[in-house]
């Protein structure tokens, strides 16, 4: 029987991190294993997990909706950027469930407010706040001004998501008065 701890330290590359994800994704006790590893293992276990979560999580977001709460408290935590950018990318592409908007809607300023946070944890914290703002259009303008005090100090990736997030936030105020 294969030991995923094992397999997760023995090689870091895409192949076996996708490799690993196929074979969790059969399985959802296996599934339950890799979060447990992810949760409260040890720094190396828990960045080359953060990984195989996210593919894991592609195909089955339902499995992941009861660790939400959990993985957005990690973030808050000294964690790898790792996983703050692979729980981000995760949760930009899932419906997270309005109970969970205050905290997540919270971290995820939190990350993109910060100097130090790598440019692609701030920019799919981005994308998730504008996601949520669909449900909770009061944080539109802090996020709109939030996104305009960075725009020139921030990378070309940052500048590039943040301009299509204004005019998705402006085309929006527009329609409030047509």
């Amino acid at each position: 029987m294969m030991s995923l701890r094992e397999e997760i330290l023995r090689e870091h590359s895409k192949s076996n991190t996708t490799k690993l994800a196929k074979w969790v994704a059969k399985d959802i006790a296996r599934f339950h294993d890799l979060m447990n590893l992810f949760l409260h293992d040890e720094y190396r276990v828990i960045q080359r997990a953060a990984w195989i979560v996210r593919y894991v999580a592609e195909d089955h977001p339902d499995w992941i909706s009861g660790y939400l709460k959990q993985m957005l408290e990690y973030c808050q935590e000294p964690v790898p950027d790792a996983v703050k950018r692979n729980v981000m990318r995760v949760l930009q592409d899932i419906e997270i469930p309005k109970k969970l908007h205050g905290i997540a809607a919270t971290i995820c300023f939190q990350l993109l407010a910060s100097r130090i946070e790598p440019v692609a944890v701030k920019v799919f914290s981005m994308t998730v706040i504008t996601n949520i703002t669909k449900d909770e259009p009061g944080l539109k303008d802090e996020l709109r001004v939030l996104i305009k005090e960075q725009m020139d100090i921030e990378s070309a990736a940052f500048r590039s998501r943040g301009n299509k997030i204004l005019k998705m936030l402006e085309q929006d105020l527009l329609s409030c008065f047509l």
